[in-house]
């Protein structure tokens, strides 16, 4: 499964208050991601939050279409909510007001990936059988 992450840039100091923020965080109801003609273009399996000093990554575990899982994010009641309070501790504000605002603030934060590895999670039915 492909990896994102994303950074923050946070004031220096306010690490617990941002904490605050991701604890009280609201998931969305589910994690299948329509796309733009309403069939189900990705699932988000997985996030993750992590925070030092100034800075804060938010790592997401995806299948499917990346754009169509950032615009699922964008319009995430949570999703916003996050967003609206953090404003007052980021360095520099995040245009996430509107779809293609979150579009653009989520690709232009984008960590590079230099390497993805994953074991599989699920053993195959058929090997289990065999194994017996």
């Amino acid at each position: 499964m492909p990896y994102t992450a994303i950074t923050y840039d946070i004031k220096s100091g306010y690490e617990d208050e941002v904490a605050e923020v991701f604890n009280n965080f609201r998931r969305p109801a589910g994690n299948v991601v329509p796309g733009a003609d309403g069939a189900q273009a990705g699932r988000i399996l997985a996030t993750a939050v992590f925070i030092r000093d100034s800075t804060l990554v938010r790592f997401i575990e995806y299948e499917g279409d990346l754009d169509a899982v950032i615009r699922f994010m964008a319009v995430q009641p949570g999703v916003a909510e996050v967003e609206r309070k953090l404003a007052p501790y980021l360095n520099k504000p995040r245009d996430t007001g509107t779809v293609e605002g979150f579009l653009r603030t989520f690709n232009a934060s984008r960590l590079r990936c230099i390497t993805q590895f994953a074991v599989p999670r699920h053993q195959d039915a058929s090997a289990s059988a065999a194994d017996q």
